[in-house]
Order: C-alpha cells, then sequence, then structure tokens
C-alpha cells in the first residue's frame, strides 16, 4: 500500500494543484505551457531517455508494434460499439481511442516501474503521440496527415532519440546537459496542464459523459489484454501495455475537438469523467500489475 501511494501520490498531487489553480482563476498560459511541452520538453525527454537506455532497440520497436496493435483493436472496437449505439463517430472516435499516454501514463510508469517501464511507455506515448496529431486532425478536419507528421518535433524526438539508441552514440556532455533538462520538466508540466485543463471543462448531458467515459476506460484495457495475449508479452511490457491501455481520454482530444468545433462540450465531459474514475480503477489496477 506504501509502495502504491508513491506511486500514485505525485501524480494526482501535481495534477490536483492545476486544478485548483484554475478553479482559483490564477493565471495559466495554457497554450504557452502546450506548446513548450509539445514542441520542446516532451521531445528532449524522448531524446534523453532513450539515448540514455539500457534497453536493446529490439524491446523499444516491439513496444511500438505492441502500441500500434493496441491502438487499432481499440479503434475498431470503439467503432463497432459506436456504429451499433448510432453515436457519431468523427467527433466520439478519437476520444475512445485515444489514452493520456502523456500526462498521466509516462509518470504512473515512471514510478511504478522505473526507467525501464519508463522507456517502454515512451514507445506507446511516441506512437500515440504521431498517430494523435496526424490521424486525428486528418479524421475531423481531413488536414494533409504527412504534412501534420513532419510538422510535429515528437517525430523528430522519436528518429534522433532512436538513432542514438541503435549506434550506442553519446551526445557531447553539455548539449546532453541541457537536453535533459528540458526534458525533466515535461513530466511535471504535463500533469499541471491536465489538472489546469480539467478545472476549467464545463461538461453537459453527464449520464452521457459516464456512459462513454467508462467505455472508454473498458475498451482500452480489454484492447490492452487481448494485445499482450496476441503477442504474448512478459514481465514490464506486459504491465506498461496493460497500465497504457487503462489510461482515461487524452486532453488532446478536446483541444481538437474545441478547435475544429466537434462537440467540445461532450468530449470534455468525456474526458472529465473517465480521468475522475481513472482516480479509483488506476490505484487497483497498479496494486493487481505489481503483486
Amino acid at each position: 500500500m506504501i509502495q502504491l501511494a508513491g506511486i500514485v501520490a505525485p501524480v494526482f498531487l501535481l495534477a490536483a494543484l492545476g486544478f485548483a489553480w484554475s478553479r482559483l482563476n490564477f493565471p495559466f498560459e495554457r497554450d504557452f505551457v502546450t506548446r513548450i511541452v509539445m514542441n520542446v520538453a516532451a521531445p528532449c525527454l524522448i531524446v534523453d531517455t532513450l539515448a540514455g537506455l539500457d534497453l536493446p532497440l529490439g524491446d523499444f520497436v516491439r513496444m511500438l508494434g505492441a502500441a500500434g496493435l493496441l491502438f487499432a483493436l481499440t479503434a475498431v472496437a470503439a467503432a463497432a460499439v459506436l456504429g451499433l449505439a448510432g453515436a457519431p463517430l468523427r467527433f466520439l472516435l478519437p476520444s475512445m481511442t485515444f489514452g493520456n499516454n502523456g500526462n498521466l501514463g509516462l509518470p504512473l510508469a515512471l514510478f511504478a516501474f522505473g526507467e525501464a517501464g519508463l522507456a517502454l511507455a515512451m514507445a506507446v506515448f511516441v506512437f500515440a503521440a504521431i498517430a494523435q496529431f496526424t490521424l486525428a486532425p486528418s479524421f475531423q478536419s481531413q488536414a494533409p496527415a504527412l504534412r501534420t507528421l513532419v510538422t510535429t518535433p515528437v517525430s523528430y524526438g522519436a528518429v534522433i532519440g532512436l538513432a542514438l539508441l541503435a549506434t550506442g552514440t553519446s551526445l557531447p556532455v553539455g548539449l546532453s546537459r541541457g537536453i535533459s533538462m528540458l526534458g525533466s520538466v515535461a513530466i511535471p508540466l504535463m500533469l499541471l496542464a491536465l489538472g489546469y485543463s480539467l478545472g476549467g471543462f464545463k461538461p453537459t448531458g453527464f449520464s452521457r459523459a459516464l456512459g462513454y467515459g467508462s467505455l472508454r476506460l473498458a475498451l482500452g484495457f480489454g484492447a490492452a489484454l487481448a494485445t499482450v495475449q496476441l503477442l504474448g508479452l512478459e514481465g514490464v511490457s506486459r504491465q506498461v501495455l496493460l497500465l497504457q491501455g487503462a489510461m482515461p481520454a487524452a486532453v488532446f482530444n478536446y483541444l481538437l475537438a474545441a478547435r475544429y468545433d466537434r462537440h467540445p462540450q461532450d468530449v470534455a465531459g468525456i474526458v472529465l469523467v473517465s480521468t475522475c474514475l481513472a482516480l479509483f480503477t488506476t490505484p487497483v489496477l497498479l496494486a493487481w500489475l505489481l503483486e
């Protein structure tokens, strides 16, 4: 129980601080923080983590493939359920498919499974970020996926990090320390931004949000269970993928919905409710995984 509290407490404490900051109407440049994280801090975190990783490249690549299967299974299952329910796919499918593998997934993997867990969770995050920044805008607004991909700094961070990992190359000390310092602010800023965003949500239709939020958690975890069985994942890889699959809907789903005017308040409800539910489901899942 003490170990579990040590994992969950820092994550939700920082998110709670961001939430309180929002409710107190203190200034918070969310757009600035989001840009800093996604354009600078997160790519640096990826490069720094992969460059110093004591993990075979094959393990990381296999996790990338597992992440691809996880999201594909989640999307197919969500599309089937939403289609049967007659729900609009265009604004709901991204929220059902993409979990919060950055703001919540990375710190939880780090605190629960150490540096190896963080590195494997980074593979899921990299795949999710690239897919979300390319496929989701294309799905919701017909934006060219290739153009979005080449303008996403996370893509370049993944390429550089993988190149360093594959070749065993070390960056110059000064550059490495600078990248490490920039990367170290990514997770705290992600959690503060998550809490602040949740504090500003004004969701409508609570019963609908409760149903969709619960569905997001169930589909993600179910797809993760199927993935680890199909691929025969074991050890930390299995634990990390199950954890990442069970993450609540990503805040970025709301930002996209608001940008393209795809029922943003409904999506806000899904993000908020699934995150609140995760307050209870995540500790239970971690207790099971750490047995």
